[in-house]
């Protein structure tokens, strides 16, 4: 009978286990955070590497998250909307950025705050945009930039 009681305890602390996993993994990704805030949009001409859940950050602590993406048919850009979380504002002519954590990081939404009086309310379209930018057309640029030029041009000797 004491091993009946041992498996009943065993099993019930690997069940509490992995509740609390579920809840930690909830919480570190964003998943259970929806908590209130206000929806913003913005417009981008490349938007590779953020999808719905990618965080929105602001100094580097993140205020919000990405919750739609569509395709324009009209203009061929990226339709963006992310809820920014209350009690933050954000000043009317700031920036949204693409930007990356490192080399082999994932991207994020990094806000970039103007200097205006004015803030942002709900509903409102950020105009100045960054898209993404591709290492793979960076290093073509640079590996075609450094083959044309000769060795040395410049020089006065």
């Amino acid at each position: 009978m004491s091993t009946n009681q041992t498996e009943v305890a065993v099993g019930g602390m690997v069940l509490a286990v992995a509740i609390g996993f579920v809840v930690y993994a909830g919480q570190m990704t964003g998943f259970t955070d929806r908590s209130s805030g206000y929806p913003l949009s913005a417009s981008f001409r490349s938007l590779e590497g953020i999808t719905v859940g990618t965080d929105v950050r602001l100094a580097g602590v993140k205020i919000g998250t990405v919750t739609d993406i569509a395709l324009n048919s009209q203009t061929f850009r990226a339709d963006t909307t992310f809820s920014i979380k209350d009690g933050i504002d954000i000043p009317d002519d700031s920036a949204v950025v693409v930007a990356s954590e490192g080399l082999l990081g994932g991207n994020f939404m990094e806000i970039v705050p103007g200097g205006s009086p004015f803030n942002l309310t709900a509903g409102d379209e950020i105009e100045d945009t960054q898209g993404a930018v591709s290492l793979v057309s960076l290093l073509l640029k640079f590996v075609s930039s450094g083959s044309s030029s000769p060795t040395g041009s410049g020089s006065t000797e």
